[in-house]
């Protein structure tokens, strides 16, 4: 009789911590979708669009709906984004200013600029945070304004969409060029503000936040954990593709 009471108790307790491990691998991956959703969306510059008022619809038809509203949002901004970018009549200033006026209105720069900083966003002052975020926007315009230019004869097409947690949306494109294979870019599109905006975009298989995000930490990790190091990292860079570019 000890033994059996014995072997249940010992069954009781592996059960309990084959559930406790569940909850935890459950609460890692649910930091790990968060963490993948806030990220940087470094090689666009699209507009947001607006979603019409509707009457309110069961979950399920929203769920279905907004993948396909998701799609046609960057199918949309994609064609308009490469016509207007390498436009080549427009200046580079021109270019630059449009470029940062699509930036603006349609990414969550604030969160992206938080994502890619990681922990160190807590390591800065409030000045740093000030300062990062503004070379963090220029740097955006200054180097990716310039590559739009050269996406002449490119066109741009959406592949599908498919539902990513509550609010957001994968969206599978390709940029197709008049030499050379296809660009496969993935798009994680955001339902936010009555609209929808870009978190995300990953090339290839290989996310733009995630990228940035490990290249900041290594220029503040070798300069000796300074946060100062990644700021003048970051003029530096703004500066060498201004120069390049007269």
């Amino acid at each position: 009789m000890t033994r059996i009471t014995e072997k249940c108790a010992r069954q009781a307790d592996g059960g309990a911590r084959t559930k406790d491990t569940k909850d935890v691998i459950k609460m890692k991956n649910n930091r790990r979708t968060l963490l993948t959703s806030a990220a940087i969306a470094l090689m666009a510059g699209f507009g947001a669009a607006i979603v019409p008022a509707i009457a309110p619809q069961p979950a399920y038809a929203q769920a279905t709906q907004a993948p396909q509203a998701a799609a046609g949002f960057v199918q949309s901004l994609g064609d308009k984004a490469i016509a207007t970018l390498a436009d080549p009549k427009i200046s580079d200033d021109q270019s630059k200013e449009i470029f940062r006026q699509l930036l603006n209105e349609n990414f969550d720069v604030n969160t992206i600029g938080r994502f890619v900083l990681g922990r160190y966003w807590n390591s800065a002052n409030e000045a740093q945070r000030k300062e990062y975020m503004e070379l963090f926007e220029r740097m955006i315009v200054e180097v990716y304004a310039e590559r739009f230019s050269q996406y002449a004869g490119e066109s741009f097409k959406v592949a599908g969409a498919q539902p990513a947690g509550e609010r957001d949306a994968v969206v599978s494109s390709q940029v197709l060029r008049p030499s050379g294979p296809p660009v496969n870019v993935a798009w994680r599109v955001r339902s936010k503000d009555g609209g929808f905006k870009i978190v995300d975009v990953v090339v290839e298989n290989v996310s733009m936040s995630q990228t940035q995000r490990s290249e900041f930490a290594s220029v503040i990790e070798n300069n000796g954990g300074r946060f100062q190091a990644l700021l003048d990292a970051l003029r530096q860079r703004i500066q060498t593709v201004q120069a390049h570019a007269q």
